[in-house]
């Protein structure tokens, strides 16, 4: 059964952060708020809670997870940016995008697009996860909290710990968060491409 936390969304409590990576760190696999949606993370290097993800989402071996990460030198470490690059990310980070870019060899295989080789990026601006980003010491691996059968993502976190309770170790709730998910910026080619249009505004980034 799920433990559930109720966490401030502006102010986080230390204690239930800390306990929170705790169970990270043991390979638990959490529901958690961001500044799109709400989400499905563990840790980077967590291969049975990504297959846990894949079943809950009824994903293929196709589907992108994403790494959330603290900041732009994070970013870096994980993908390869060039100055353009990084004069957009500076711009639009922290928010909600997420980049396509190249990974590194820090990104296990399995992350990265098998034709591309690329991994998508986002530094979200929400109190919770930057808390949880700073205590975890490393990005987490994450996917929009988006059921099978539905066409918007989870919003109550009370639900969700009712329909996943067998199936996460945790559900933070962080209040409401909204629905949409994060815009997905292709960065690889060198001009940025809109993959997906979300909650973050593109108009400044296409010219």
């Amino acid at each position: 059964m799920s433990q559930f936390f109720e966490i401030h969304p502006l102010n986080p409590q230390g204690r239930l952060i800390h306990r929170a990576v705790q169970i990270i760190y043991k390979g638990g696999l959490i529901a958690y708020p961001t500044d799109s949606c709400y989400a499905l993370g563990c840790s980077i290097g967590n291969k049975s809670a990504m297959g846990r993800i894949r079943r809950i989402r009824k994903l293929d071996s196709s589907h992108h997870f994403t790494l959330v990460c603290r900041d732009l030198s994070e970013i870096s470490t994980y993908a390869r940016v060039d100055n353009a690059a990084y004069r957009l990310l500076k711009g639009c980070t922290p928010g909600p995008y997420t980049f396509l870019l190249k990974a590194t060899d820090e990104v296990p295989r399995r992350l990265r697009s098998p034709k591309r080789k690329t991994i998508g990026l986002r530094v979200p601006e929400h109190p919770i996860v930057q808390a949880l980003l700073e205590e975890l010491g490393e990005p987490l691996m994450s996917s929009t909290l988006l059921m099978p059968t539905e066409e918007l993502p989870m919003t109550d976190p009370h639900l969700m710990r009712e329909r996943l309770e067998h199936e996460v170790d945790l559900v933070i709730d962080g209040g409401y968060c909204g629905i949409e998910p994060t815009t997905v910026v292709d960065l690889e080619g060198g001009i940025p491409e809109v993959k997906r249009l979300g909650k973050g505004e593109v108009k400044w980034l296409i010219h």
